[in-house]
């Protein structure tokens, strides 16, 4: 994956903030070539207002972003490409489940956005991976946080995106639940060969998922580095082939090294 990002937006502090002489502003500019890329910094630095800029969800005052050379938005070109045309898979922190639909509806809601030409993991596959099949007929009031993530990340994928971004996904888990997660995401990363965005506060988690870390503080970049003790799925598990997921619960430019994603 290579992913440009370039976004300039002040925000107005709201009446009650301590700070109403001095707006914030996100002036951020970074280009990588990544498997898995992490946001990481101080809550309220900007991490997820780039994640949302990437998205489609915010449009920047001004800003440029490109996707494995694709434009995605360009104010000054006037090019700012539809939420639902960036094939992006977004998995909240919370879920964000319909309540009022199963959980194969909501993954066949996922499903409803795949471009049909594109090839992908079919819903079998999905609920195979995940290890979701028992869940398939429950809506989200029954599933616990563990399972809410796994159905919400089957239904990002189903949608067959080029790109998966996670927004501090395993932050309400228990330490169990992300024990089980985790090892989900980076099977994802190798075997599937997905690129993903991750925003996170635990340095546990980056460290086994990002490939590549921006850290963002105050709006603007101050590092970009590259991870070396992320693990391959195969070193962590010694598996070489996609293995079903068993829960165990019920300003300047800063430029990396280039790196080449696997071609599968």
């Amino acid at each position: 994956m290579r992913i440009d990002v370039r976004l300039q937006h002040g925000f107005t502090p709201s009446s009650h903030s301590r700070a109403d002489r001095h707006p914030f502003v996100v002036d951020v500019e970074f280009g990588i070539d990544a498997r898995a890329l992490a946001l990481v910094g101080p809550s309220g630095s900007g991490k997820t207002t780039v994640l949302n800029a990437i998205a489609g969800i915010f449009r920047p005052a001004h800003g440029r972003i490109l996707l494995d050379g694709t434009t995605l938005l360009d104010t000054i070109r006037k090019i700012d490409v539809r939420q639902s045309r960036r094939r992006i898979g977004y998995v909240f922190q919370d879920g964000r489940l319909f309540p009022h639909l199963t959980v194969r509806r909501n993954l066949l809601y996922g499903h409803w956005f795949s471009p049909s030409r594109e090839k992908g993991l079919s819903l079998d596959d999905i609920v195979a991976l995940l290890g979701i099949g028992h869940l398939m007929e429950r809506r989200p009031s029954a599933l616990s946080g563990g399972e809410k993530q796994r159905v919400a990340i089957g239904r990002a994928l189903l949608a067959k995106p080029r790109l998966l971004m996670l927004d501090e996904p395993l932050a309400a888990l228990d330490l169990e639940r992300r024990a089980a997660i985790l090892p989900l995401i980076e099977q994802l990363r190798d075997d599937l060969a997905m690129p993903i965005i991750l925003v996170s506060h635990d340095l546990t988690e980056v460290a086994r998922i990002a490939t590549h870390i921006v850290d963002i503080r105050e709006g603007r970049v101050s590092q970009v580095r590259e991870n070396p003790s992320a693990r391959t799925h195969r070193e962590a598990t010694g598996c070489a082939e996609i293995v079903p997921f068993a829960p165990s619960l019920p300003a300047a430019a800063h430029e990396t090294q280039s790196f080449q994603p696997r071609r599968r």
